[in-house]
């Protein structure tokens, strides 16, 4: 009977998926000019591998996404590594220190990305990383993420 009562607890808590809450602070563009400059709370939800991902804008605007965790690239033959087309190793650099893209996010396990889209018309991009040397899950703490909109303003996220 304990063995059913837990195998029934494990599945309540994969099927229920898991949440997160994280902050989104403007560093650089026109919110990052006011004082003080707002804060952003985002909800993150769902599995290891992708999910759901919402921001409430100061406007009351709702912005939706779904996050998908990106594969390794592979690694070219001539032994460097490169950055796909599509990526924003500018603003990790900008947010976190220069060279912080290629030393860290590049080719870690755990790197995911979002595109949201707001019930107003703006479109917001977000990156995530978790250091692969960080092995518990229930972890968010350690995940560190970027974002930029269409109004020219770049994040910093923070779980």
């Amino acid at each position: 009977m304990k063995r059913l009562t837990l195998y029934l607890c494990v599945c309540a808590v994969l099927l229920a998926g898991c949440s997160a809450t994280a902050h989104l602070y403007p560093v650089q563009g026109p919110l990052a000019a006011q004082n003080p400059p707002p804060v952003f709370v985002a909800k993150m939800t769902d599995g290891l591998h992708s999910g759901n991902l919402s921001v409430v804008l100061n406007t009351g605007e709702v912005l939706r996404g779904r996050w998908e965790q990106v594969q390794r690239p592979a690694k070219p033959s001539s032994g460097a590594a490169s950055a796909p087309s599509e990526n924003m190793s500018a603003q990790w650099d900008l947010v976190y220190g220069q060279g912080f893209y290629t030393a860290h996010v590049l080719g870690a396990r755990l790197y995911a990305k979002s595109e949201l889209k707001g019930n107003q018309g703006t479109v917001l991009y977000a990156e995530l990383y978790k250091p692969d040397k960080i092995q518990d899950q229930q972890n968010v703490a350690s995940i560190k993420g970027v974002a930029k909109d269409d109004k020219g303003n770049i994040y910093k996220i923070a779980f």
